[in-house]
């Protein structure tokens, strides 16, 4: 189980990493709206990101 944990956790940290490499200027601009918007909104993507992983999941297995 820890190697797919670890499998897991490699794989977000490429996919977080592409694209500041490869469009640094969008990737801060991003980042800078990200920084105003409040903090529900901020829960409701997080939300909306793990509902999504776990449908992902869910389909794969």
């Amino acid at each position: 189980m820890w190697d797919s944990l670890l499998i897991a956790f490699a794989l977000m940290l490429v996919l977080e990493g592409m694209l500041p490499f490869l469009l640094p200027t969008i990737w801060r601009e991003t980042f800078k709206k990200l920084t105003e918007i409040g903090d529900n909104q901020v829960r409701f993507i997080g939300l909306t990101s793990m509902l999504l992983g776990l449908l992902l999941l869910y389909l794969v297995k």
